[in-house]
């Protein structure tokens, strides 16, 4: 299959405690860690009215993942399987989606909690959370 011409444009990056793959935590809403989403001057105007979030996805790019790994034996289990069928880091296209709680925001900076990402980890994209739309819990 021919390659797509996809271009990417980071909006951010993240400043974290997470600088080699035993520090992350397995998911970031496993963990409490307060990380930063340093977002690039030209798309400050983006984050205008994101203040009254209580939560946000973060769309990254794992510029460090493995793309090669097709499988893997999630933590906790001792079965192999398909990288689609799990939440690896390693794939072939290293998109990471975390959910994060926001804490707050300033002079382009948003400080969040439950963040998996490296120090330096390009922000590709943020969203923010719809309970109506993003919520697949059946009562």
């Amino acid at each position: 299959m021919t390659p797509l011409p996809i271009e990417l444009h980071p909006v951010g990056s993240v400043r974290s405690p997470y600088k080699t793959k035993g520090d992350a935590p397995r998911q970031g809403r496993l963990s409490d860690t307060i990380s930063e989403i340093v977002i690039e001057e030209e798309y400050r105007p983006a984050l205008w009215q994101i203040e009254g979030r209580k939560h946000l996805w973060i769309l990254c790019w794992f510029d460090r993942a493995d793309r090669t790994i097709l499988r893997a034996v999630p933590p906790g289990t001792s079965v192999e399987k398909g990288v689609f069928a799990i939440r690896s880091p390693d794939r072939p296209n290293p998109d990471s989606l975390c959910m994060v709680d926001l804490i707050g925001v300033k002079d382009g900076v948003l400080k969040v909690r439950g963040l998996d990402a490296f120090d330096g980890t390009p922000v590709v994209d943020i969203k923010v959370y719809s309970a109506e739309i993003d919520c697949a819990c059946e009562g």
